[in-house]
């Protein structure tokens, strides 16, 4: 398996410290991706094997609190191989969060993935179909076909969104976000992610184009507050 790449040392992926390992390949095309060069294929070849004992080293680090987390790209494309590289970490006892658009099937491998899975982080891109497909050019109905299965197995999930200027980033819009929430007790987290320019140096050493080259990052005070709005919603 063809990996993009890695953080040793990730704090924002789940619980703890996190080892992320990024896949290559996504279904969507999301207008505000800081990782398109995950669209295409680079990076290394790894077996399961190998992939474990690199893993391995870091375990130290994250002890029993944190763990691996497989992103992208979309990691669910390639379940089968995220099932063989468990079959090492349970080995070591070693636990993995899925990064996660919900753009895929729900295949055998797909469900075996999130079953053996310690959490679930998905990303709830926009709000209804046809903000969705406008900005992904996907459909929301695979994503939200994932949250159904999620909840019936009573997963622990946490939902994630990035705030675009311009796009999400008002409280009216956010309320639509907060009805579909609502509908999944079972979700632990609902955490806002401020959209920010740091990728798009990506986009021009593609030569590919950026549909949102002119949209200034969100500002932390801006993404506070909306953070606040939808903690605020979610309790009552």
């Amino acid at each position: 398996m063809r990996i993009h790449s890695f953080e040793s040392l990730a704090t924002l992926d789940g619980d703890g410290v996190r080892y992320a390992i990024y896949f290559n390949g996504c279904p969507l095309r999301c207008v505000y991706c800081h990782n398109p060069d995950t669209w295409g294929v680079s990076g290394e070849d790894y077996s399961a094997e190998d992939l474990f004992n690199k893993v391995k080293r870091y375990k130290p680090y994250f002890g029993q609190n944190g763990g691996v987390t497989f992103s992208g790209g979309e990691p669910l494309l390639s379940a089968s191989f995220i099932n063989e590289v468990n079959s090492y970490l349970k080995t070591e006892n070693i636990k993995y969060a899925l990064d996660t658009s919900g753009q895929v099937d729900m295949t055998d491998d797909v469900k075996e993935a999130i079953n053996n899975s310690d959490l679930v982080i998905l990303d709830l891109k926009f709000w209804d179909n046809d903000s969705y497909y406008k900005y992904t050019r996907k459909t929301m109905m695979k994503t939200i076909t994932m949250l159904y299965y999620l909840a019936a197995i009573q997963k622990r999930t946490w939902i994630r969104t990035v705030i675009v200027p311009g796009i999400n980033d008002s409280k009216e819009v956010l309320d639509k976000y907060i009805d579909i929430v609502k509908q999944f007790p079972h979700v632990e987290k609902y955490e806002l992610l401020g959209f920010h320019t740091m990728g798009f140096f990506k986009y021009e050493n593609l030569g590919i184009d950026n549909p949102l080259k002119d949209t200034p990052a969100l500002s932390q005070d801006v993404l506070k507050d909306l953070q606040n709005y939808v903690d605020n919603k979610l309790k009552n």
